[in-house]
């Protein structure tokens, strides 16, 4: 698996450890799905320079393709059974890379040379992407393509266990989240504003059992780490949050120039 850094990236010695590494700047943007995680992610990163991670995209990535070979039957939060041995390979087969857009504002996603942004944003493969989390090896898989982002560049990581997981020393942890209702409404809005149907009860229904499966998981819980800043979202706008999220990273030694 790889995932595509700047031009200006320093390029990786064969003989190093990953402790012995260079490490650059780190700051975790956690919470559930829908909190505007991805929001704040994008304009922190655009405003410092640094690569995004998508992490809940790499687990959605594992999720569709896991799906499209009949690991998973259909029905996003139809509790099944999954071949652990047989999807650690699928993932291991993975060839996937972040490439940012400027144009559109979001990142575009290539699995083994495939655009499969558009497939692995809908509520179904979200549901997908939680059942595979469950999978120790799975995360495992993950966990080292992702650490391995944080000795090319300055990174800001979107997930749902950034600092409590994968980077316990990161210079930066927020945990954003919102209610389950106010979540709803925005994918709902998101849904309609793109033309496409979009049933409240359903979606709401999903949220809920995908926080419920995501927090009581054995396997890194998602939780805020104690050192993080909490920030509910719930009656807030995106430009309210990114300035609070921004003024804490200030606080914590992050220089922006604008």
């Amino acid at each position: 698996m790889n995932v595509s850094t700047p031009d200006n990236a320093l390029p990786e010695s064969e003989n190093k450890s990953q402790d012995q590494r260079q490490r650059y700047p780190v700051i975790c943007i956690d919470g559930p799905s829908g909190a505007g995680k991805g929001t704040v992610t994008w304009r922190l990163a655009q405003a410092l320079g640094y690569q995004l991670l998508d992490s809940g995209a790499l687990y959605r990535i594992v999720g569709l393709k896991a799906f499209e070979a009949g690991l998973i039957k259909p029905g996003a939060d139809v509790e099944c059974e999954i071949d652990g041995l047989k999807l650690l390979k699928l993932t291991q087969s993975l060839e996937i890379d972040f490439i940012p857009n400027n144009e559109s504002g979001r990142v575009d996603i290539l699995v083994n040379g495939e655009a499969v942004g558009e497939k692995v944003r809908n509520e179904t493969v979200g549901g997908y992407a939680s059942q595979v989390a469950v999978f120790p090896e799975v995360r495992t898989a993950l966990l080292k393509l992702q650490q391995d982002m944080a000795t090319r560049s300055g990174l800001v990581a979107d997930g749902r266990d950034m600092g409590t997981v994968v980077f316990p020393n990161a210079d930066v942890k927020v945990f954003l989240t919102a209610s389950a209702k106010a979540r709803a409404e925005r994918r709902v809005a998101q849904l309609l504003n793109a033309g496409q149907e979009a049933d409240f009860e359903a979606i709401f229904t999903t949220i809920k059992a995908r926080d419920a499966r995501d927090e009581n998981r054995t396997t890194a819980p998602s939780k805020p780490a104690e050192d993080a800043l909490l920030l509910d979202s719930s009656v807030l706008d995106a430009d309210t949050v990114y300035h609070q999220v921004k003024k804490h990273c200030q606080e914590r030694g992050v220089f922006f120039d604008y």
